[in-house]
C-alpha cells in the first residue's frame, strides 16, 4: 500500500515523500571534506550533533543531500558508526523525508509496520557568521521494513538553516540524487516489502535487479554477480557480506562540464558510453560514484 493517509476526510501530504538524504560513513571527517571538495562539490559548514560523538559535512542539493558522517568523540554515542567503520568506509544508510514523523509512525502502524524509536536531534552548525542549531525529528525503521539498507525517517524542523544560499551550487554541476545501489543475496525477496512502503506500481523487477521508485529517486537492489554489469569498467569495488550499499548516482546539468572538473582534479574518470561518468570507490570514501544527466 502507498503511505498516503486521510485526516478527517482530507488527504494530507505523504508521511514519507521520498529520500531526504543518504549517509556516507567516513573514518577521517576532514579528509572526506577535502575529497568531496576535490570532486567538485560545495560542502556546508561542519555540524556537530548535540549529545552524540558524531559530526558531519553535507553536500546539499535542491531537494536532497549527501551527509558525510564521522566520529569526533568516540567516548560518546555514535549510533553504531564505530562498528561500521571497523570494516569499511562508504554508504551506510539513508533517510526518508517526512513533513510529520508522528503522522508517518501512525501510517506505518496501520500498514502493519511497527516503527522504532522517535528521537529529537540537534546539531551545531559551525557557520562562519555564527553558530546556528538545526533541529530534526527522527523515526527509526525496523530492518524488515527496508531490507537491503538501514533507514530512518527525517523531519526537518528548521530547513532554512540546512538549505542556505550558495550551498546547492556545485562546480561539477551536480543537482541531486538519482539512485543508490545495494548488493543483496536475493533481490526478488525485497519487492514485496518496498511495494508495501511505496506502492506496487513503483517497484519493478527483472534480470537480477529490483528497482524502487522512491518518489523520484531510485533504490536499486542487485547481487554481487550482477554488480559489475550495472557498474562496469572499474576495478577496486569490494566484495563484502550482503547486504551492503555500493553505489550512488548523481544528476548533473552538463556531463561534459562535470568531466572537465573531475579531470582537472586529476581524478580517474571512466566513461560508460556517453551517458555516465564513473569514479572508483577509493576516491569517494568507499562510494562507487556516478554522474549522469537526468533522463
Amino acid at each position: 500500500m502507498k503511505l498516503v493517509v486521510t485526516d478527517r476526510g482530507v488527504e494530507t501530504a505523504r508521511p514519507i515523500r521520498g529520500i531526504d538524504h543518504v549517509l556516507v560513513g567516513v573514518r577521517g571527517l576532514e579528509a572526506a571534506h577535502d575529497a568531496y571538495q576535490r570532486l567538485g562539490f560545495t560542502l556546508s559548514p561542519r555540524g556537530r550533533h548535540i549529545g552524540w560523538g558524531t559530526a558531519n559535512y553535507c553536500v546539499m542539493f535542491r531537494d536532497d543531500y549527501i551527509e558525510l558522517l564521522g566520529i569526533i568523540d568516540p567516548s560518546q554515542f555514535t549510533n553504531n558508526l564505530n562498528r561500521f567503520l571497523e570494516s569499511r568506509e562508504g554508504l551506510l544508510g539513508l533517510a526518508f523525508a517526512s513533513d510529520d514523523v508522528s503522522l508517518a509512525a501512525r501510517a506505518l502502524s496501520r500498514a502493519g509496520i511497527q516503527p522504532g524509536d522517535m528521537r529529537d536531534l540537534k546539531r551545531i552548525l559551525e557557520d562562519p557568521e555564527g553558530e546556528v542549531w538545526p533541529r530534526f525529528k527522527l523515526l527509526h525503521l525496523p530492518p524488515e521494513a527496508t531490507p537491503g539498507t538501514s533507514a530512518f525517517v527525517c523531519q526537518h524542523l528548521t530547513p532554512e538553516l540546512v538549505w542556505q544560499n550558495g550551498w546547492t551550487e556545485h562546480a561539477n554541476g551536480a543537482t541531486g540524487l538519482i539512485a543508490m545501489t545495494s548488493v543483496v543475496k536475493d533481490p526478488s525477496a525485497l519487492a514485496i516489502p518496498y511495494a508495501e512502503l511505496f506502492g506496487f506500481d513503483r517497484v519493478r523487477a527483472g534480470d537480477g535487479v529490483v528497482e524502487v521508485d522512491c518518489l523520484g529517486t531510485w533504490l536499486r537492489f542487485t547481487t554481487a554477480e550482477m554488480l559489475p554489469r550495472l557498474h562496469p569498467g572499474l576495478a577496486g569495488a569490494p566484495r563484502l557480506p550482503t547486504p551492503w550499499l555500493a553505489a550512488l548516482r548523481i544528476a548533473v546539468e552538463d556531463l561534459a562540464r562535470t568531466a572537465t572538473v573531475l579531470e582537472r582534479s586529476g581524478l580517474p574518470v571512466h566513461w560508460d558510453g556517453q551517458q555516465v561518468l564513473r569514479l572508483p570507490p577509493q576516491v569517494a570514501c568507499g562510494v562507487l560514484l556516478e554522474f549522469a544527466e537526468p533522463v
